[in-house]
């Protein structure tokens, strides 16, 4: 699958998974809290540092009735209307500079979410290394086209997308100018549940689209993130908070900064523990072929005696013969005097 490089990172399949700490509303309304985020995402060793970048004029009307109302199925926001919600998440533009700066001097890659024409040529102004679209917006192709048209690349959640939904809008970018994407398996429930994360989906949007799949993850802990690398995940989003217990839109599905360093560990190591497929030893295990099974003379042989199954064992180590032989030795006669605790070999037959 092609390589695609972001910022001075290589992305794919021969290159550790590219971690990227979503901060969405977590900032608490706080640009202090903003940036010790960053710090503290930096130092768990994230590759890259996501904002969202909307008003709440640009996400949704100034409604607070009817269509325009959280369900109260909703368990984390529900009783608000949609405005209050992206009111109390967005990401101020005018911070936007300081958390982009404060990721380039500690070595993360900074990019956004734009949501309309507005936010797009907003962050073309900060220099973003790509752009990512989210779950409810991947279906809005005008925006698609927008964002496609700066040729960057571009990274697309697939929640709540179905086949048809994703082969438009991979269409859409690749005819508007978008030469590298990736795909990433999501699902938009918050939290969501590793029954309905279906994993399996990753390889399969691999095959049909050809490009580059990965995890948006909504699920709590990293069990989900880390299996999603086995099956050929190399990016994986997750949402980041100083403490949960501060509380914020996003802060019960995110993970605080030890659990995300796990994760930056734990799918490396996942990553590396893939490697390539091999049948038999491999270098490191050379020096353990001495501790397998073996044939050994079990009790003192005298020069005259056949080979049986009272006089010969298969056990460890492995200087004897190998334990394929022994059916083939019984029965066979000794010209010599073998003591107990000797390895059998061809020698002593011939």
């Amino acid at each position: 699958m092609k390589e695609i490089t972001i910022g001075n990172r290589r992305i794919g399949s021969g290159h550790p998974p590219f971690i990227i700490a979503e901060m969405s509303g977590n900032h608490n309304k706080s640009l202090d809290r903003a940036l010790e985020l960053v710090k503290a995402a930096a130092k768990a060793g994230a590759h890259a540092f996501k904002i969202q970048t909307y008003t709440p004029e640009t996400m949704t009307l100034n409604i607070h009735e009817r269509d325009f109302m959280i369900p109260e199925s909703n368990g984390l926001w529900k009783g608000k209307s949609l405005f209050e919600l992206y009111k109390e998440a967005y990401t101020p533009w005018e911070w936007h500079g300081r958390i982009f700066d404060a990721c380039r001097e500690l070595g993360m890659i900074p990019f956004s979410t734009p949501f309309d024409e507005t936010s797009l040529e907003f962050l073309e102004t900060l220099g973003v290394a790509c752009y990512k679209i989210a779950s409810f917006e991947n279906n809005d192709i005008p925006l698609l086209k927008k964002v496609a048209s700066k040729g960057k690349p571009m990274i697309i959640s697939t929640g709540m997308a179905s086949l048809g939904e994703i082969e438009h809008a991979v269409n859409t970018i690749t005819g508007a100018g978008c030469s590298e994407y990736i795909l990433l398996k999501c699902t938009s429930s918050y939290p969501a549940s590793p029954e309905n994360s279906n994993l399996n989906t990753i390889p399969y949007l691999s095959v049909v689209f050809h490009c580059q799949v990965g995890l948006s993850d909504h699920t709590l802990g990293v069990g989900a993130a880390v299996a999603s690398v086995a099956l050929g995940s190399t990016v994986i989003e997750k949402h980041f908070t100083l403490n949960r217990e501060d509380g914020g839109v996003d802060a019960a599905f995110s993970l605080e900064p030890g659990e995300f360093a796990s994760l930056v560990r734990e799918t490396d190591t996942a990553w590396r523990a893939l490697g390539r497929v091999s049948i038999g030893p491999t270098k490191d295990e050379e020096k353990s072929l001495q501790f397998r099974r073996s044939i050994y003379v079990s009790k003192d042989i005298k020069a005259g005696e056949v080979l049986t199954g009272d006089n010969i064992k298969v056990i460890r180590p492995g200087y004897g013969l190998d334990p394929k032989y022994y059916d083939l030795l019984l029965g066979k006669q000794m010209k010599k005097d073998l003591p107990r605790g000797t390895p059998v070999s061809w020698e002593l037959l011939l």
